[in-house]
């Protein structure tokens, strides 16, 4: 049996960390304004949901057991991105002080999955609540924060600002939530173990092919979900809970609520077919470089500066193709004298198997830096710490390339 984060009772979650911190029953039923029988009670239903003790009940109180900690630890946390995004959502409004002291795991659970499919209807048939229970479950929601949190377009329904800031530390909250089933027991998360990866892309070609073919050999039970995109499109859903981490260029200034940890610097490459007429040339200049039509990125984006840098104070060369698809790239590079700017990494596979051609040195003042960004805060579970530690090793020049390449976009 399987458990959605949602499937227990937020009541006696948080219970849980006074409970730990006191040794006392009588502590957690104050903190959450229920009698101590009827927390009693409530624990006991859920150590049976669980399958594991929670505590050893002794005669001076009770004493957590390690999965007891682990879950008291992760719920704190999930109340906390809960109270956050509450109290976010509801500022300048005359709701409730802790509206998410009010807030039901029914409710929760509603708002999250109208925020992922946008509809009533398919809210329903996610939850397997009616749509009128779907319906007072968001409005009990939005009396409680005293805000709206969805506005109607059409056959559908959008998220208001407020309420795609309580999505957020929802979402988080639950992700804590599901880390702690992970840590406690695998087999009760819902979906089973599951990291899913912001691929960026730099990382697509060797780095993290090599990464999850060594974790498919070290834990095949986990399901690895790679969502690909560039920066701006993969760091909200970094933000939200979405995704778990991203892996790719790194931004040149940190980021408040974002942590970025470096794993090798890359050094841009102009690249052409092999048996391009520039590839006998050992450092070809800029004048014959220019001589021929390149493939750039668009306007603004950092291939596309880096390129504009190299040519500064001189007449762009011809660039009738602007493109961000290394999979394109790649075949029109094939087949036509056309130039490129890219990583080595990116076109490495093809450089090995004589198709491409690196065209003279590494482009000076190109490096970039290469590495892992997550939520700041954010504690990855055992497995997902072990994945980070195979991304670390698959950084490293020295380690045996991956037999695959994936496409590049």
């Amino acid at each position: 049996m399987s458990l959605n984060p949602f499937d227990l009772n937020l009541r006696h979650l948080r219970s849980l960390a006074s409970i730990v911190a006191r040794g006392s029953m009588s502590a957690g039923a104050e903190a959450v304004s229920l009698s101590q029988p009827a927390l009693t009670q409530g624990l006991a239903k859920l150590e049976r949901q669980l399958g594991v003790r929670l505590f050893e009940r002794r005669s001076d109180g009770v004493l957590p057991t390690s999965e007891g900690t682990i879950l008291a630890d992760r719920s704190s946390a999930a109340f906390a991105h809960l109270a956050h995004a509450a109290r976010s959502a509801t500022r300048g409004s005359r709701g409730f002080a802790r509206p998410e002291q009010l807030m039901t795991a029914t409710q929760l659970r509603a708002l999250l999955r109208l925020a992922d499919v946008g509809s009533f209807v398919g809210a329903a048939q996610a939850t397997g609540l009616s749509q009128p229970a779907l319906h007072r479950a968001v409005r009990d929601l939005e009396q409680i924060s005293a805000v709206a949190l969805i506005e109607r377009r059409g056959r559908g329904v959008v998220l208001t600002v407020a309420g795609r800031r309580l999505v957020r530390g929802v979402r988080l909250a639950a992700n804590e939530i599901a880390a702690a089933l992970v840590e406690m027991r695998p087999d009760l998360a819902e979906g089973g173990t599951r990291i899913t990866i912001g691929a960026m892309p730099l990382s697509r070609a060797l780095l993290l092919p090599r990464a999850i073919a060594q974790l498919a050999k070290t834990a095949p039970h986990v399901t690895t979900d790679i969502v690909e995109g560039a920066w701006r499109e993969l760091v909200e859903p970094l933000r939200d809970g979405v995704i778990d981490l991203m892996i790719g260029a790194l931004r040149p200034e940190p980021l408040a609520d974002l942590e970025q940890r470096p794993l090798f610097f890359d050094r841009l490459v102009v690249v052409g077919r092999a048996g391009h007429p520039l590839a006998g040339i050992a450092a070809p200049s800029l004048d014959q470089l220019a001589q021929f039509p390149w493939i750039v990125g668009r306007p603004g984006t950092p291939l596309r500066l880096h390129w504009e840098a190299m040519f500064a104070g001189r007449r762009l060369p011809l660039a009738p193709v602007e493109c961000g698809s290394v999979m394109m790239i790649r075949g029109v590079l094939r087949d036509s004298d056309f130039l490129t700017l890219v990583s080595p990494a990116q076109v490495a596979l093809e450089v090995e198997a004589g198709i491409l051609a690196q065209l003279g040195p590494a482009i000076a003042d190109s490096v970039r830096n290469i590495g892992i960004v997550t939520r700041a805060g954010w504690r990855p579970t055992a497995m997902q710490a072990h994945f980070l530690a195979l991304v670390r090793a698959a950084a490293n020049p020295s380690a045996p390339p991956s037999s695959s390449a994936s496409d590049e976009k």
